[in-house]
């Protein structure tokens, strides 16, 4: 398998570059000299070698790109969430598409359900009091709210949504949600809009996939209709959000609160969410655990393998 040339995108895994560079012919591509002229004449000089790219959630192949790689065969993305990939053209050239479900779900669903308990009982606020020593100057924090019992809504109930909705289950919250069409959960209320949705809730949890018909799916009408009490979280994709409105909502306390793993312009939040108290913002970290990454850089080595000896692939999409 040495003879496949694998075009890595970005520093993403050390496990993950370690066994590509063991298993494949790797070329990473950071070490094209900087500059669009030199990294352009880098990919020409390597073109005819690279068969496959490794790509995340972040860095992936666009049109550009596959248009400057004549043999390539697939794309690999260390992601679930494959938005970053020009997927019409991979199908014109009969490129091969793969990503890693399933094994990042129960670590995106954890921290959906952190995010929302963080934002409603302002557990980093609370961190901040007690370390700038305001426990003991100003007495008890103020008073929050509880997760449990809350109403629940899922903007998107696949994989991920799902095992969000059985978390939450657990805290005797109720659920509802709006995907594409209704889900064979009756205990679950689905909704036809988001709009709708988000009125007959208390915290929104986005979970869908990014593509041009949920671009801006929370929009100013949807953060409306969640309100002044509601809370937002987001552990889909930056896009996912009107980034302007949303930071319009929080600065005007048109909107409770939001928990937020992912941003437009990553990594590059809305500057004036730093200062606001009202949310939560970790850093893109949802699938960020020792054991998943490890299981998604298989799941990429074992889709090349395969591929490497013609074999199906074990998670492709197209």
């Amino acid at each position: 398998m040495e003879s496949l040339g694998v075009l890595l995108l970005h520093p993403m895994n050390a496990y993950l570059e370690q066994e590509l560079d063991r298993r494949f012919r790797l070329i990473r591509l950071w070490d094209a000299p900087p500059g669009a002229d030199a990294r352009a004449a880098f990919l020409r000089a390597n073109a005819a070698a690279i068969r496959a790219v490794v790509g995340n959630a972040g860095y992936n192949a666009d049109a550009a790109l596959i248009d400057a790689l004549p043999a390539l065969e697939i794309v690999a993305s260390f992601s679930v969430g494959i938005d970053r990939v020009d997927l019409a053209k991979c199908r014109d050239r009969g490129i091969r598409v793969t990503n890693t479900p399933d094994v990042l779900t129960d670590d995106v669903a954890d921290l959906a359900v952190g995010l929302a308990i963080a934002a409603l009982r302002k557990i980093p606020q609370a961190d901040r009091y007690v370390r700038a020593g305001l426990w003991k100057a100003k007495g008890d924090y103020t008073l929050t709210t509880r997760f449990s019992g809350k109403r629940v809504a899922i903007l998107g109930l696949g994989r991920i949504g799902l095992a969000v909705a059985k978390r939450a289950e657990a805290f005797d919250c109720s659920i509802s949600y709006h995907s594409r069409s209704q889900k064979p959960f009756p205990n679950y209320r689905f909704f036809t809009n988001v709009v709708d949705l988000a009125a007959n809730c208390d915290v929104l949890i986005v979970a869908c996939l990014l593509n041009a018909e949920t671009h801006h799916i929370v929009s100013r009408e949807v953060i409306h209709a969640l309100g002044p009490e509601g809370v937002l979280i987001n552990i889909g994709r930056g896009a996912h959000v009107d980034e302007p409105e949303l930071v319009s909502a929080l600065l005007e306390k048109r909107l409770g609160a939001a928990g937020l793993d992912v941003f437009e312009h990553e990594p590059f939040p809305p500057e004036q969410l730093l200062g606001l108290d009202n949310v939560v913002l970790v850093p893109h970290v949802g699938s960020d655990t020792e054991e998943t990454c490890k299981a998604m850089a298989d799941l990429v080595l074992q889709n090349l393998e395969a591929h490497a000896l013609n074999k199906p692939l074990l998670t492709p999409v197209i």
